[in-house]
């Protein structure tokens, strides 16, 4: 049994400490979602506490048939679509001036920390720009594109979790995909996009 899996035990018999040590291994993840997805510190840090309230709930539910992330991820985005349809996020860019939510330590080493710097800068403004076209998007179509580019779902997956079916999972990303080609002046064809999974621009 992995370390996790005794959490989840000890946490399923009522050990409060238990839960809130698997709270604190996802609880970063979980907000940079939320974060991304309403691009408002506030409804972020709701979004996330109610998160954790459902899943402290429903704890005796999680049978070990998935891994307890894809099990969390799952009422994240149920709470993500509660939300919006009982209000509407306030779409707005908040990164000029502000530090990101996983801003990187600061290092000693005056070069090295001049690099980290200009790396978080030049992400930053990338973000900024990505946040812009996706502001155009719907919500939901904010919610299928962080899905599959930020946690890195297949259309399967997604289609899935949202009840639709994975070709209109695939054409919402595409929709996605070319506001942002458009407004990033992007020319290459969708299928060449780089997810921003990859890339790390999320993390």
């Amino acid at each position: 049994m992995s370390s996790e899996d005794e959490l989840i035990g000890r946490a399923q018999a009522g050990e409060t400490d238990a839960f809130c040590l698997l709270a604190e291994a996802y609880e970063r993840r979980i907000y940079s979602l939320a974060f991304h997805y309403c691009r408002d510190r506030q409804d972020a840090e709701d979004l996330s506490q109610e998160v954790w309230l459902r899943a402290y709930a429903a704890l005796a539910t999680f049978r070990y048939e998935s891994s307890f992330y894809t099990w969390l991820r799952k009422i994240t985005i149920n709470c993500f679509l509660n939300h919006h349809r009982s209000r509407s996020f306030p779409w707005s860019i908040k990164l000029a001036g502000s530090a990101s939510i996983d801003e990187p330590a600061i290092d000693n080493d005056a070069q090295s920390a001049t690099a980290r710097l200009e790396t978080t800068l030049e992400n930053r403004m990338v973000v900024e720009r990505v946040m812009q076209a996706l502001s155009e998007a719907t919500p939901q179509q904010r919610l299928i594109f962080l899905l599959k580019h930020q946690e890195g779902m297949t259309y399967e997956e997604i289609a899935k979790e949202l009840d639709c079916s994975p070709g209109t999972v695939k054409k919402s990303v595409s929709r996605t995909i070319a506001k942002l080609r458009k407004q990033l002046g992007v020319s290459e064809e969708p299928e060449n996009y780089v997810s921003c999974a990859a890339t790390g621009i999320w993390k």
